[in-house]
């Protein structure tokens, strides 16, 4: 059994703050305000998005754009409007990350500056998909297929070096927008938690990982009871202790 993708973590200067200003946009259950505690703030999914949120507390500043993103839907450009402007109110702002102005999506960053676009009405390729779209992602057509063999969701995007997953359950896809990738600017601000099945051998299903094209990497985490590990494209990422 593969594992499951169990959270998409945020690190932030101040986890509480994010977690609410995500919660009421996504229009999940709002957090208990437990301080900036080590293990940060928990954000479960009220909808078809079938991975939580977490926010563990950061000192270090934010560089260069992130290499993933979400796309949120809209249903008309009314809705789009409205979305826009909640986000707005809610403390996000207006970016410029070199969109063209006839584009149709929005690009907005949250309190934290993390990007993320609301998508114009209509659009076929997410059509069948939640208020959360997508996780866009930059990265090469081997981290897609990286992806699809470490949590066993099938490709339903591979077109000139363009790569997107999905969950066989349904919620966002994960896609990659192949080359000219980023530079990478040090440790990700954005990074996935894996859970292994309960049970299974943590060490079966790192070197599961590493045969697929994962490396396992430092990044000063001293002595903890997870991996982390890095995908082809050197982003990191953490497999969690089977429970």
């Amino acid at each position: 059994m593969t594992s499951r993708l169990h959270a998409l973590c945020f690190d932030a200067h101040d986890p509480v703050r994010l977690a609410r200003f995500w919660a009421e946009l996504l229009r999940w259950e709002t957090p208990q305000d437990s301080g900036d505690s080590f293990d940060g703030i928990t954000l479960l999914p009220t909808d078809d998005t079938g991975f939580r949120l977490r926010f563990l507390p950061t000192q270090e500043q934010k560089t260069g754009q992130n290499h993933m993103h979400f796309d949120l839907t809209s249903r008309s450009l009314d809705d789009q409007k409205q979305v826009v402007e909640k986000a707005l109110e809610l403390g996000a702002r207006h970016i410029d990350i070199g969109q063209r102005p006839e584009e149709g999506h929005v690009v907005l960053a949250d309190p934290e500056g993390n990007e993320f676009c609301v998508i114009e009405p209509g659009n076929s390729f997410l059509a069948e998909c939640g208020f959360i779209g997508a996780l866009a992602g930059d990265g090469s057509r081997e981290a897609g297929y990286f992806w699809s063999r470490a949590l066993g969701w099938p490709l339903v995007w591979d077109q000139d070096q363009e790569t997107a997953i999905r969950s066989p359950h349904g919620g966002p896809k994960v896609t990659w927008g192949g080359p000219p990738l980023m530079p990478k600017t040090g440790k990700e601000r954005l990074h996935f938690d894996l859970a292994p099945p309960g049970g299974s051998d943590h060490q079966a299903e790192i070197d599961r990982l590493v045969s697929l094209g994962a490396s396992r990497i430092d990044i000063g985490q001293g002595d903890v009871d997870w991996a982390v590990m890095a995908d082809p494209d050197g982003h990191e990422f953490c497999v969690l202790t089977p429970r």
